[in-house]
C-alpha cells in the first residue's frame, strides 16, 4: 500500500479524538498546522499533543489545511459541514475527514458537492485525549467509509496512525455504531452496577472481585460466542433466578429490572443455541414471564 503524500493537517474540535488523531498523523510525518480549540481543556490538549499547530478560527483552519479533521460532537457535525460549504470555505481537492462512528460520508455531502474528498475514519477505541492514547492506537481497528476511489488513501491513513482499517458500508454505519455502543457503554454500566451490588453485600473491593471473572467471561465470549454462557439461566435453575430477583428487589428496583431483561435475553439465546433444553427451560421461563409481577 503506497503512503499518501505528506499533508498539511487542520483540526476543528480538539477533543479527545481530534487531539489524538492529529497527533498520530503528525507522528506519521504529516504536518498539523492549524487547530480550532474553544475550551481551556482543548487548548491544553493542543499544546500537549500538537504543539506545532497554530490556534486559529475555523475558516483559517480550512484555509491552511489539505486534510481537515472535523472532530466535533455528532449532533454538531451536519450543521458544521453545511455551514462551511455555504460559506465557500471548502477547497476543491481538500480532504474532509470525520471520526464519528454514527456517520459515514453522506454527512459530508455538502462539502463533497463543493469539491472536497470525504473520509470517515472512526477509531474503535475509548480515548482519554492524552499521549497514552497513541499507544492504544497500535493495532486498533478503525471503521472506514469512503468513496471507492479514495479507499486506498483512507486505509493508508489508518495504517499510518497505527490502526487496522475495517471497511463499513455507508448504509451499515448506524447498526455498526449501535453494536459498538452496546458492547462498550453497556459493559461499563453492567460492571459498575454489579460493583454497587457487591458493595451492598459487604464486599470491600468489588472491582478486585469482579476483574478475574469479567475478564475471563469477556475472553470466552469473544472466542466462543454463545457456547461460553454459564450460570443459572443456562442451567435452567428457576429457583435460583427467583431468589436473585427477590434479593435484587430489596436493594434496587433498577438493578432487578436490568437483571430480568438480560436473563430473558440470555434464556432466548441459550434456547436458540441448544444450550438450554425446552424441558429444563419450562420452569425458568415461567419465573421470567412472571418477573414483572412477582
Amino acid at each position: 500500500m503506497d503512503a499518501p503524500p505528506r499533508l498539511d493537517v487542520g483540526v476543528v474540535g480538539v477533543g479527545r479524538a481530534g487531539s489524538v488523531l492529529a497527533a498520530a498523523l503528525d507522528r506519521a510525518g504529516h504536518r498539523v498546522v492549524a487547530a480550532h480549540a474553544v475550551s481551556d481543556l482543548s487548548r491544553l490538549r493542543a499544546e500537549a499533543l500538537i504543539p506545532g499547530a497554530a490556534l486559529v478560527s475555523v475558516p483559517e483552519v480550512l484555509a491552511q489545511a489539505e486534510l481537515v479533521l472535523l472532530t466535533v460532537p455528532d449532533d454538531v457535525l451536519p450543521g458544521l459541514v453545511a455551514g462551511l460549504a455555504d460559506a465557500g470555505q471548502v477547497t476543491p481537492g481538500q480532504f474532509i475527514m470525520h471520526a464519528s462512528g454514527r456517520y459515514g460520508i453522506a454527512v459530508l455531502d455538502a462539502a463533497t458537492t463543493a469539491g472536497a474528498l470525504p473520509l470517515a475514519l472512526h477509531p474503535i477505541m475509548t480515548l482519554t485525549g492524552t499521549s497514552l492514547d497513541l499507544t492504544r492506537l497500535g493495532g486498533c481497528p478503525f471503521g472506514v467509509t469512503a468513496p471507492e476511489v479514495l479507499r486506498p488513501v483512507a486505509e493508508a491513513l489508518v495504517v499510518e496512525m497505527g490502526g487496522d482499517p475495517v471497511w463499513v458500508a455507508e448504509g451499515d454505519r448506524a447498526l455498526y455504531h449501535a453494536a459498538l455502543a452496546n458492547a462498550s457503554n453497556h459493559l461499563i454500566t453492567l460492571a459498575t452496577q454489579s460493583m454497587e451490588l457487591l458493595a451492598k453485600a459487604g464486599v470491600a473491593e468489588p472491582g478486585r472481585m469482579l476483574a478475574p471473572l469479567m475478564s475471563a467471561s469477556l475472553d470466552n465470549a469473544l472466542r466462543q460466542g454463545d457456547p461460553a454462557l454459564t450460570g443459572p439461566v443456562v442451567r435452567g435453575d428457576a429457583a435460583t433466578v427467583r431468589q436473585h430477583l427477590r434479593s435484587l428487589a430489596e436493594v434496587s428496583a433498577q438493578s432487578r429490572a436490568a437483571y430480568l431483561a438480560l436473563a430473558r435475553l440470555t434464556a432466548d439465546r441459550a434456547l436458540a443455541a441448544g444450550l438450554l433444553t425446552a424441558a429444563r427451560a419450562e420452569a425458568l421461563l415461567e419465573v421470567l414471564a412472571a418477573g414483572d409481577d412477582s
